[in-house]
Order: structure tokens, then sequence, then C-alpha cells
């Protein structure tokens, strides 16, 4: 069991997904998910394999429906409600994961780093159970934009969330993917709009997400990431030459002292 780790406000996985999933379907949160899905599903069009799984899922919505992956499957936590049913659904901790080792070509993790006890565990985890060369598609709250700044700033939400989480920054995310051997192929921000629940404001998103894009790309509420699980490839090391030390026929060994050669690097 991995030592507890408290990096964020939010209670245990199990007690606080659960919560979130309850975010989701909110006016906001339909709206986030709706964008999200179409993120991923446009990223998994461009990667293949024969096994593709998702860990945790924020609707009842199929996300991995674009795949052109057969094998598919959705890992729910413990005390999760398994609301879509037309996927095989495991239920495990993401830190835990009773997969084998290099069996899995694509990883979808949506936002279990930000209110994970153990986020680094969570990637050893996505990086054991891919494949060389297998990829991850990343979604993380952005600490850098107004939905960080919300955090801070309305202090009776704290506790809720997705307030509670830890929000990763690309930085931060970088840092942790390089150490276990990810390339990071892409980094997109999106969703701009500000956290709020007003009903004009979630009308006009499409003028939120053109104003983002061109004005503060860096400040969307949360970002994607895709990396690569990198092969380390040995390179072959040409054993040192030395002759063999043959003695021709008839003569003695003290004879042939002065035949003997050797190399050396």
């Amino acid at each position: 069991m991995p030592r507890k780790k408290r990096f964020n406000r939010c209670a245990e996985l199990e007690h606080v997904w659960p919560e979130l999933q309850a975010w989701y379907a909110t006016g906001l949160g339909q709206q986030l998910a709706a964008y999200e899905q179409d993120l991923v599903q446009t990223a998994l069009t461009n990667l293949f394999g024969y096994y593709l799984t998702q860990i945790g899922r924020l609707n009842a919505d199929d996300w991995l429906a674009t795949s052109r992956i057969s094998q598919r499957l959705v890992v729910d936590f413990p005390g999760e409600n398994a609301v879509m049913m037309s996927l095989p659904n495991l239920i495990s901790q993401p830190h835990s994961l009773p997969l084998q080792s290099d069996s899995v070509d694509v990883v979808v993790l949506p936002h279990v780093l930000e209110f994970s006890q153990y986020p680094h565990e969570v990637l050893r985890e996505v990086e054991r159970v891919l494949i060389p060369e297998g990829h991850v598609i990343l979604l993380a709250f952005n600490p850098w934009s107004l939905w960080g700044t919300r955090r801070h700033v309305v202090p009776w939400q704290r506790h809720t969330a997705p307030w509670c989480a830890r929000f990763l920054g690309t930085t931060r995310l970088k840092d942790w993917l390089a150490l276990l051997g990810f390339e990071v192929l892409t980094v997109q921000g999106y969703f701009y709009r500000p956290p709020v629940k007003r009903e004009s404001l979630l009308q006009r998103q499409g003028v939120w997400e053109r104003m983002g894009q061109r004005l503060w790309p860096v400040i969307g509420a949360s970002n994607l990431l895709v990396a690569r699980k990198r092969v380390t490839t040995l390179t072959p090391i040409r054993p040192r030459w030395a002759p063999q030390h043959i003695i021709p026929a008839g003569l003695k060994p003290s004879q042939n002292r002065r035949r003997i050669y050797r190399c050396h690097d």
C-alpha cells in the first residue's frame, strides 16, 4: 500500500469521485464534459492498437466510441455507481490496477491525478500497463486559470469537487511524465469560459472559446496532454578481441610465448 500523500483537500477517491460525477451533471459540468469528450474522441482517432482502457468515468456517455480499437475497458472506482453498461467495466483503485504489464495500447486518464491521494503511483501504473510506444491521454484542471483562482476566492467550496482537487500545471505534468520515460506529443488548453452558473454565459461558450484561444491560450480551465511511452534501445557493445592461445603442433609452451599477442581497447 503506498504511503498516503495528501496533496489536496478532497476526501479519498472513492468518496469524492461520485461527488465529481454529480458536478458533471450540472449545466457547467455538462458543457465541460461535452467539450472534453470531443477532445478525447478526436485524439483517439489517430491512435491504434488492440486494447484501450479508460480509468475513471465522469458521466454516462461513451467517451471511447470513435476509437478504432475494438477491445475497450472502463475502470470504475470502489464506491462509484457504474452507470454506463455498454462497455465492460472493472472495479479497481487506479494506483493498483489488476492488469498485466505491457498489455494496453492506449490509456485515457480524465482528471484522476488531481483527485487521487497517490498521483505518482497512478502514473506508474499507467506506465506499467502500457505497451512500449503506447499512449496516454491525460486531462487535468489548470491552476493558472480563472478556475484555479476560484478555489481561493470562494472558501466555502474548497472542500467540494472539483474545487478541492490539486490542480496540476503542464510543467509539473511534463516533469512527472518525463521521469517515467514518456514523450509528450500534444499539450492543449481548453474551455475558457469563467466558472459561473449564469445561463447567459453558458449560452455563449463559442465566444469564450474563440477569445480564449486567441488572447490567453495558456489559461484554459483544463489541459489535455497526449504522451507516448518511450522504449530505451540498447546499443550492443562489441567484445574486446583477444586471439586464442593456440599452440602450434610440435612446439612446447615455452617455445610459443613469443607468438602470443593480446589486443586491448
